[in-house]
């Protein structure tokens, strides 16, 4: 149980008090062929562009801001001067091209309120209310929704203040997790293995302001022991489609040590979700989300990422916590997979409508991607150093692409790193294996010796094959 619950989920919600979380749905039924902006300009806007690309009911793609990496690769128009954080832009944009569909990857911008300002106009867009990415903007938010709809979850309690956060962790001891509550970019979580570290945590979050407004509020929960894994499913407010596993590789070093990055690769599918944890993740985690949040007068419309940890014992999963569109990596690898008209389903969820898809069609072989970050990442990092070779890296390589996540280009004209993650190597196999060992033979071919990445991506998968 959380403290200051109170039983008023909106309390918690959205900057816009006032916003209704309902997206209009589309005047009319989707043309032929439509025009897609995709918001954001990282490694997974890189692979949704190139999924649309290919999607027959798509005409042309633009990306805002994108980068270089994809402007390179021709898989979308890429429009650096669009300011994304203006809605009004945004608008007038979609105006002007006649755009059929908005598809807002990163959090910030849903949290800001961009798809209400979008539907607000008649534009369809693909992605919650500002109210409603409360899902993945505030963790307290999440944690009560679960505690008022019992989805499984661990056990927590929200603080603000330091001293009281700190007695509760000294009253359960380590292993514990603390958690900021905000969006602080895939790291404002500790997993403490110490008592000491846990409350080192509390004073870096909520006393020393590491993660800014983020960390105004904690939220300090059991550690939940197992294999976690990550569950996707698209969302229309009332109708959930899953997609198909994937896994992803949180800490920076092999092995799973390190610090907690925002992934430094992924595979799908995670053989760890069996078809049979699928069912039981539908009908115990998303079905409940989302007949909870349509009940809170808030429906969901997006992607519902879920977070999960497997009990090594029982199978049961439990919720982490949930992200409110496509995760990086795990985005990249489910895109080279996919086989279904992503512009059209996606349409379709931003029109209540997906109940009307029979199911998604999906490549058979296996998705792996490789991250390659900055030296220095997840901590400090310099940007501008030239990456070479990315042309060779692909060459006689068969369904094998490198998705740009922080590129750009410098005064003369080189492609350089402009992120602490930069690259997404990925590549099909007929298993989890084949997929690595192509991925990898790729990631050898570039020449960039300011980065790295892990080299053992993939591994629990392939162990569980050995089994």
């Amino acid at each position: 149980m959380g403290d200051g619950w109170g039983g008023d989920l909106k309390s918690l919600g959205s900057k816009r008090k006032n916003a209704s979380c309902l997206v209009m749905s589309a005047q009319a039924e989707a043309p032929e062929q439509m025009k897609v902006l995709v918001v954001g300009g990282g490694g997974r806007e890189h692979a949704i562009c190139w999924a649309l690309k290919r999607s027959p009911s798509c005409s042309q793609v633009f990306c805002a801001p994108g980068n270089a990496g994809i402007a390179a690769a021709k898989d979308a128009d890429c429009l650096p001067n669009l300011n994304i954080t203006d809605g009004m832009a945004v608008i007038k944009f979609c105006q002007s091209e006649g755009v059929g569909l908005v598809v807002v990857g990163p959090e910030a911008p849903l949290v800001a309120g961009l798809v209400d300002d979008l539907t607000s106009e008649g534009i369809p867009a693909f992605g919650p209310t500002s109210a409603a990415a409360t899902l993945e903007g505030s963790k307290a938010f999440m944690k009560n929704l679960c505690d008022k709809y019992d989805i499984p979850t661990a056990a927590y309690e929200t603080f603000t203040d330091p001293d009281a956060a700190k007695k509760y962790i000294q009253s359960l001891g380590a292993p514990i997790v603390v958690k900021a509550d905000g969006l602080a970019a895939g790291k404002g979580v500790v997993v403490a293995r110490t008592v000491q570290e846990a409350i080192d945590a509390v004073d870096d979050i909520l006393s020393g302001g590491k993660f800014g407004s983020a960390g105004g509020q904690i939220v300090v929960e059991e550690f939940l022991e197992g294999e976690e894994a990550s569950f996707f499913a698209l969302v229309d407010g009332e109708t959930a489609l899953p997609l198909m596993s994937a896994q992803d590789h949180k800490p920076v070093g092999d092995g799973d040590t390190g610090p907690n990055t925002g992934g430094m690769g992924a595979y799908s599918p995670a053989p760890v979700v069996t078809p049979q944890m699928q069912d039981d993740v539908m009908r115990t985690i998303i079905e409940p989300t989302v007949r909870g949040m349509a009940a809170e007068g808030c429906k969901f419309v997006g992607v519902l990422y879920a977070g999960l940890m497997i009990d090594p014992k029982t199978g049961v999963p439990k919720l982490l916590e949930y992200n409110v569109r496509f995760g990086d990596p795990e985005c990249q690898a489910l895109m080279m997979r996919m086989k279904s008209d992503l512009a059209q389903v996606l349409l379709k969820a931003s029109q209540g409508k997906l109940s009307t898809v029979q199911g998604l069609e999906w490549r058979d072989e296996a998705a792996l991607c490789v991250v390659l970050a900055t030296e220095g990442y997840p901590g400090s990092f310099q940007k501008g150093s030239e990456i070479r070779g990315l042309e060779e890296a692909v060459e006689g390589l068969a369904d094998t692409k490198v998705f740009h996540a922080g590129t750009a280009l410098n005064e003369e004209g080189q492609l350089v790193s402009a992120g602490g993650r930069v690259l997404g190597v990925t590549a099909l196999g007929k298993d989890v294996r084949e997929a690595q060992a192509k991925a990898y033979k790729a990631v050898d071919r570039i020449d960039w010796p300011e980065g790295f990445c892990r080299r053992d991506i993939g591994w629990r998968a392939i162990e569980r094959t050995q089994e």
